[in-house]
């Protein structure tokens, strides 16, 4: 079988299954069915039930992945649109944002020395709020474990999107500036396809939070580090 069918079929496969799941999770509007985690278990158990190997799911699947420096570019345009906002929300943006980041590393430390984690995995879960490749950075100088931090920031993304509705219910979080830098700071690129759903506004707060943490993140990080003695 030529590379070519297998990654047009790996392709088809995966953007029908994304669409099938998205209209599953509009349906049901239940955050338990967000989409990127359904087709992801889906596409987890079909691999495995099917013997199909990684590699043989990355012929197609690296394809989808050069999308993603597009996809981030084009957050580049509802930015530009309401670049006045921003002009004028910066403070808001800077304090929410800072203690969201300090806010995610914090609670992961708390919640690591109550399982009694050891010091190498804490060190992993520090940025676990940080987009991926800034995080695995940010793990590699503290010296924690870079692939157990993509685990984190993959929980981390996932919790932040199903849970994430009902902590901004709970504590009455309505404006779509705050839902976005909350969205955008907790759960990173997930988090921001959270705050898409609240309108234009919340998915460019939501992007700017998130570039803002990790750029932040890269400073805090070893800081947070060395003030809670990890």
């Amino acid at each position: 079988m030529s590379d070519t069918f297998v990654a047009i079929f790996i392709i088809s496969l995966t953007i029908v299954i994304y669409l099938c799941m998205n209209r599953l999770y509009l349906y049901l509007s239940s955050p338990f069915f967000f989409p990127v985690l359904t087709a992801t278990v889906l596409i987890v158990f079909l691999l495995v039930n099917f013997h199909i190997s990684y590699n043989t799911y990355m012929v197609g699947g690296r394809l989808i992945n050069y999308l993603l420096g597009p996809a981030v570019v084009s957050l580049a345009y509802p930015l530009y649109n309401h670049r006045y906002t921003l002009k004028k929300s910066v403070w808001p943006i800077l304090v929410g944002t800072i203690t969201g980041l300090i806010s995610g590393m914090v609670s992961g430390f708390i919640f690591a020395k109550i399982f009694d984690i050891e010091r190498i995995l804490i060190l992993s879960i520090i940025p676990k709020s940080i987009t991926a490749p800034v995080a695995i950075e940010i793990t590699a100088e503290l010296g924690g474990i870079p692939s157990m931090t993509v685990l984190f920031v993959i929980i981390a993304g996932l919790t932040g999107v199903i849970f994430g509705p009902f902590i901004l219910k709970l504590f009455r979080i309505n404006t779509p500036l705050s839902k976005g830098i909350s969205l955008g700071s907790a759960s990173h690129v997930l988090g921001i396809s959270k705050a898409s759903e609240y309108g234009e506004i919340s998915l460019c707060m939501g992007s700017v939070s998130m570039t803002l943490s990790a750029v932040l993140g890269s400073i805090i990080g070893p800081f947070m580090a060395w003030l809670l003695h990890i």
